[in-house]
């Protein structure tokens, strides 16, 4: 490799980068076969991915600067080997590349790609496993806020409990796409770290972008429904949902939601199951569909609430609390006739529920707010209307009495016209 321009800056790609480049390459004959130049067309690639481009590019870009070119020799084992690239190159070919490094930047691992978690690799890991929710980590770990320094610890703790370490759920989420021993940089925007209330045990103030580097030493995942036999999933139903619980009475609802969620993910599509199964099997799920649609009405994520509310109500259609919550979604997105019917039949199903009856008198308030306000509008629009007929009328009215007069002033210029002619 031969450096033909010095790049700038420090920092070179990492693997996973996306990084974007120019090149040419040439058989050692001086034969060019490709070039980007030629194309107008920068390539862009994931480095070090083993599979995007051949193993002397992952090498050689890995140690480029930004506005470098090199110039890189590359044998046969580094480039297509003994099976060449036909019809342009031939097998066993020594390769010489051109490359002009653009820029770099790290993998985007945000379902959105909205930019909120940036991981770039220091070192990869071994294998393809990954831990999963609920999985058993061990890590070693480094939280960055600017240049200072607010937490370095090792810490081995359970995917989904990191709220209980102090860690924020960004960071969680980018554990879950790291490999046994991988190191990595990990970039998060407020709204993935500690978001708009800060952290005050580490002086993180609102709305702070944060950068952690980990190393997973080790993981045990934890296991997949398919893994797991009904009783299994049974017992370990039972031990999330008193999990959840706790979170739900220590006001971490979105903890206790992904405790629930999984007696859902478990037991939902379940089949074969006796009798005795069946009915602890009912009972759990109902229970997790009341308990997601009360964490979600503290979130304010009221169609989620609907949704788990109506869930329950398949399972019991009289169910109290499932009507009640479902009754609290409407009236909280404004259907409040749809609301009024939920509490209605909770007070016709359940006569001593206090709560739904002063729900039921909030709805018929606002029912009746909605119809004086719909009232106003609807005079104020009939109004405005009636004026605009009248407005409209009156200009008809002195468009006709112009016209008249216009009428008469020609009369009177014609006989004028004829008096004159006659004299």
């Amino acid at each position: 490799q031969v450096v033909k321009r010095e790049g700038s800056g420090t920092e070179s790609p990492m693997i996973g980068d996306k990084v974007t480049v120019h090149y040419t390459g040439w058989l050692l004959d001086g034969t060019k076969f490709d070039s980007s130049l030629d194309r107008k067309d920068k390539f862009s690639f994931d480095l070090g991915k083993g599979s995007e481009v051949i193993k002397a590019w992952d090498i050689a870009v890995a140690t480029m600067k930004v506005g470098e070119i090199c110039r890189i020799t590359c044998k046969p084992e580094y480039a297509y080997g003994s099976a060449g690239s036909p019809p342009k190159i031939p097998p066993n070919a020594t390769l010489i590349f051109e490359i002009e490094l653009f820029e770099f930047k790290g993998e985007d691992l945000t379902d959105d790609e909205d930019g909120g978690i940036i991981r770039r690799i220091r070192k990869k890991g071994e294998g393809y496993s990954k831990p999963n929710e609920g999985a058993l980590v061990e890590i070693q770990f480094e939280g960055r806020y600017g240049d200072r320094v607010f937490d370095r610890r090792e810490l081995r703790f359970e995917i989904g409990e990191g709220d209980n370490y102090d860690l924020p759920h960004g960071l969680e989420k980018a554990i879950q796409k790291m490999e046994k021993s991988e190191e990595s940089v990990f970039y998060l925007k407020p709204n993935y770290g500690f978001g708009s209330a800060g952290k005050e045990k580490f002086q993180i103030p609102p709305d702070a972008e944060l950068q952690y580097e980990v190393k997973l030493k080790s993981f045990e995942k934890a296991k997949e429904s398919w893994e797991m036999n009904t009783d299994e999933k049974l017992e370990q139903s039972c031990i999330v949902k008193e999990r959840g619980t706790q979170y739900f009475k220590e006001g971490k609802y979105k903890q206790a939601a992904l405790q629930y969620k999984k007696i859902v993910s478990w037991l939902e599509h379940e089949s074969g199951l006796s009798d005795e199964e069946e009915t602890k099997a009912k009972s759990l799920r109902l229970a997790a569909h009341l308990n997601l649609a009360m964490c979600h009405l503290k979130l304010k994520e009221y169609s989620q609430a609907l949704e788990n509310c109506n869930k329950a109500l398949e399972l019991d259609s009289n169910n109290e609390k499932g009507l009640f919550r479902r009754g609290e979604a409407h009236l909280a997105v404004n259907d409040f006739e749809l609301a009024r019917g939920d509490f209605q039949k909770v007070i016709q199903l359940y006569p001593s529920n206090k709560a739904a009856k002063v729900q039921l008198v909030t709805c018929q308030q606002k029912i009746r707010e909605q119809h004086e306000k719909e009232k106003k509008m609807y005079a104020n629009m009939f109004q405005r209307l009636a004026d605009k007929d009248l407005k409209s009328a009156a200009t008809l009215q002195t468009s006709h009495t112009e016209d008249e007069e216009m009428k008469d002033e020609q009369n009177g210029v014609e006989d004028k016209s004829e008096v004159d002619t006659e004299a």
